[in-house]
């Protein structure tokens, strides 16, 4: 049995809070049981040197963890004078995870930061941050449709996250810290509404896993991101694809 109780193939509770910043142009307060990340999208009318004169926008990401996220604390990054491997890696995984549903093209001279937060960290804060991430920046381009900047909301498909792992030798959904910190194998998964996989990572933390249990994984992970999706699409008022 999980430690949680759930069914292997179960969601933790999953809230989607859109609107959640009274500021920014859109955001979200995903909460995937006890992880808790706020996700708000800034639009800014200027865009990276190295894009100037392309044709094409930009869409990225930073992300960081509070100091008492965690069950101790931790030191703000800032105070340290650099960013660990670890956020890096993160951030730069949610921004490709935004971009490869974003026509970029369309916003041709923005440049849109989605800040993801972690407020409360209990496994999962990166699967977190791409399924609200996606909800911001949604709620930020329909922004720019309501004021006429866009004719439609230049996004060619929603994104979700999930993580799948082996516990106990058993494929499970959705890990929490105490599953991934025990876990034989974990993996990442972003995927599409319609089915597209971004990105997967998986580790095995001890033994090699086999072909047979990734493919339980990605059964589960596929699971997982089409309840997210559905979630999303609920809060943001949107009808599932015919």
């Amino acid at each position: 049995m999980r430690p949680s109780a759930r069914s292997p193939d179960q969601l933790r509770t999953i809230q989607l809070q859109p609107g959640y910043s009274k500021y920014a142009e859109g955001s979200c307060l995903a909460c995937f049981g006890d992880t808790q990340v706020l996700c708000a999208a800034t639009v800014e009318q200027r865009l990276p040197a190295w894009l100037r004169d392309s044709g094409r926008g930009w869409v990225t990401a930073e992300y960081g963890m509070l100091p008492r996220a965690t069950t101790q604390r931790t030191d703000r990054e800032a105070a340290r004078g650099r960013q660990t491997g670890r956020t890096l890696e993160i951030q730069r995984l949610i921004g490709r995870s935004l971009r490869a549903v974003t026509d970029l093209k369309a916003i041709c001279d923005m440049q849109i930061r989605v800040d993801c937060d972690v407020l409360q960290a209990d496994g999962g804060t990166r699967t977190a941050a791409i399924t609200g991430a996606y909800v911001a920046l949604h709620l930020a381009l329909r922004r720019l449709v309501e004021l006429g900047l866009l004719e439609t909301i230049p996004l060619t498909d929603e994104v979700a996250a999930v993580s799948c792992g082996l516990y106990c030798g058993q494929p499970v959904l959705d890990l929490d810290y105490e599953e991934d910190s025990n876990a034989e194998a974990d993996a990442n998964f972003v995927l599409t509404g319609r089915g597209g996989i971004v990105e997967i990572q998986g580790t095995a933390e001890d033994a090699p896993f086999s072909e047979r249990q990734f493919l339980d994984l990605l059964a589960l992970a596929k699971k997982g991101a089409a309840d997210l999706i559905a979630i999303q699409r609920a809060v943001l008022g949107l009808d599932a694809p015919a």
